[in-house]
């Protein structure tokens, strides 16, 4: 596999003022290379701010092969968006005359990039976006193939204090949408079905990866305590959950549904609980409102946590395992259910 060529655009004064302010440090560059070095070779490092305001971080920086772009503020005059025009303006250049440049990394939460990530990746470079949780506005890391947050890379060591009250803002901190409130399996599991049914062959752990960042960008397996997806991918075996093939994987093992089940046994059995109490009698009961059903009996109920893109799917497959029976009726104009 060919090695990514990285160019780099930093939005300075966005990182180190939110970096300063939200996190309580100075903001430090060398876990963000660290970083990139795991994803390619950097070729292009530019960071746009009027220096005159960051002059202990030129030496940082300068230390780091970093490019200082300087924009003057002039006196009497308002250049707020002047480096977010310039960075745009480079950034456009270098992927015109540079073909061999095939990632861009944009750091920055300012939502004024959200055009430049769209156009680059129309011009098929991938866009990693990188930012402060606090001050990323939530149209950004959508935008991009891949967002990582400052704090959550290696190497960042953020101080616990108390929690300072939020600045005003005219967006939603994409924090705020991407806080995690959700086991990784309810995550993974459908995106693993969904790549099953639409491939012919086997899925690998690395396509596995890249689908669930392209549904979205700031997934990562750190939020879940895990230092690697493979290791989150054990974690998953070992529950019974997927099974991993690792024989001729060369580090990249074949992701499956175990053949026995996937824990599906339980919903079958909820299905048929709530079948039977609501059909005493042997009446049907049909198919519309019977989710609604299940989720008053178990909140956490959901079809999609194991791996059924819709609920007549899940109950097709219960009724396959003689849990329930099935049949459409013409009277009803539904499916209707009966126990077995």
């Amino acid at each position: 596999m060919e090695e990514e060529r990285i160019g780099l655009f930093i939005d300075y004064e966005n990182l180190a003022i939110g970096s300063r302010e939200d996190l309580g440090i100075e903001f430090d560059f060398k876990p963000v290379t660290d970083a990139l070095a795991e994803r390619g070779r950097v070729v292009v490092r530019r960071a746009y701010a009027d220096w005159t305001y960051f002059e202990k971080d030129r030496r940082m920086l300068t230390d780091n092969q970093v490019e200082l772009i300087e924009i003057p503020q002039r006196r009497g005059m308002v250049r707020k968006n002047a480096a977010d025009i310039k960075m745009a303006v480079d950034a456009i250049e270098l992927a015109f005359e540079r073909d061999y440049v095939t990632m861009f990394v944009i750091c920055t939460g300012d939502s004024d990039f959200t055009p430049l990530v769209h156009k680059l990746r129309e011009l098929n470079r991938r866009v990693i976006g990188v930012g402060l949780k606090a001050s990323t506005s939530a149209l950004l890391p959508p935008a991009c193939d891949e967002f990582l947050f400052y704090e959550n890379l290696a190497g960042v060591d953020v101080p616990a204090r108390k929690p300072k009250k939020e600045r005003p803002k005219a967006e939603k901190p994409a924090a705020a949408a991407a806080a995690v409130n959700e086991s990784p399996e309810s995550v993974i599991v459908p995106t693993l079905a969904g790549l099953i049914r639409a491939g012919d062959g086997d899925v690998r752990a690395s396509s596995l990866k890249r689908a669930l960042l392209r549904k979205d960008p700031t997934f990562t397996e750190t939020d879940y305590g895990f230092r690697a997806f493979g290791e989150l991918m054990r974690h998953l075996e070992s529950k019974g959950i997927v099974e991993l093939d690792n024989e001729n994987s060369q580090g990249d093992p074949i992701v499956r549904f175990p053949s026995k089940g996937r824990g599906e046994e339980t919903g079958f059995g909820l299905l048929q609980k709530a079948v039977s109490d609501l059909g005493k009698g042997g009446a049907p009961v049909a198919l519309s409102g019977l989710k609604n059903e299940l989720r008053k009996r178990d909140a956490g109920f959901s079809e999609k946590k194991l791996g059924y893109s819709g609920f007549l799917q899940f109950v097709k497959a219960a009724a396959a395992g003689g849990y329930v029976d099935l049949i459409w009726s013409d009277e009803v104009d539904d499916y209707v259910l009966s126990a077995p």
